[in-house]
């Protein structure tokens, strides 16, 4: 079984922020380590999960817990993702933090 990438990592967040957004919610949380379990079971690929995540924030999210160095601790990084605007014209996190 191959691993997940970046993209299918990035098309299962949206897939979860919709269906929150459907369900009228304010916003949903993810946390790396749980997310990546979830998606691929046994597998260790946090690195490709993390990236993904980070890079589907958009402006007014926020980090919950935010890992300062890139070791086994990655598994903690946990997001609150925003779904009560999911306009394709909001800007990234990134964009909107430079």
């Amino acid at each position: 079984m191959e691993k997940w990438t970046q993209e299918q990592y990035a098309q299962q967040i949206q897939a979860l922020k919709q269906e929150a957004h459907d369900k009228m919610w304010l916003y949903i949380e993810l946390n790396a380590k749980d997310f990546m379990n979830e998606c691929e079971p046994g597998v260790k690929n946090l690195n490709s999960c993390c990236k993904a995540m980070v890079n589907a924030m958009l402006e007014g999210d926020t980090y919950i817990v935010e890992p300062k160095i890139r070791t086994k601790v990655a598994g903690a990084l946990t997001i609150r993702y925003y779904v009560d605007n999911l306009s394709p014209e909001r800007r990234t996190y990134k964009e909107a933090n430079q």
